[in-house]
């Protein structure tokens, strides 16, 4: 079993920042990569960003400059530190993982529960 356990979300005001952390435990054989997806009302669900264990990061276009992905690879941890945040940005932050369970020798996605982000005007 893998759990994805996520924090950090809540109420900021436009220009402020933020630092989700997300921590994959359980039974954990290897973490290929791990990536932040969010979902606002009413739209579908979008990769933000993503960071491998090769420690290359990719960012969607609307926070590049603002977001930043980083991971701490020996503690199976992802972090995703947002300034600048925009009234846009607000949405529900998913953690993503692709792990190899030490029930299984092939991959899968893991999700977390979800965070709130909400930015004000």
């Amino acid at each position: 079993q893998v759990r994805l356990v996520e924090s950090g979300g809540g109420l900021v005001q436009a220009g402020g920042s933020l630092t989700l952390s997300c921590a994959a435990s359980g039974s954990i054989r290897s973490v290929y990569s791990m990536a932040w997806y969010r979902q606002a009302p009413g739209k579908q669900r979008e990769l933000v960003a993503s960071f491998t264990s090769a420690k290359a990061t990719n960012y969607i276009d609307s926070v590049k400059g603002r977001f930043t992905i980083s991971g701490d690879n020996a503690k199976n941890t992802v972090y995703l530190q947002m300034n600048g945040l925009k009234p846009e940005d607000t949405a529900v932050y998913y953690c993503n993982a692709n792990v190899v369970s030490t029930s299984s020798w092939s991959s899968r996605y893991y999700w977390g529960q979800g965070t709130q982000v909400t930015v004000s005007s």
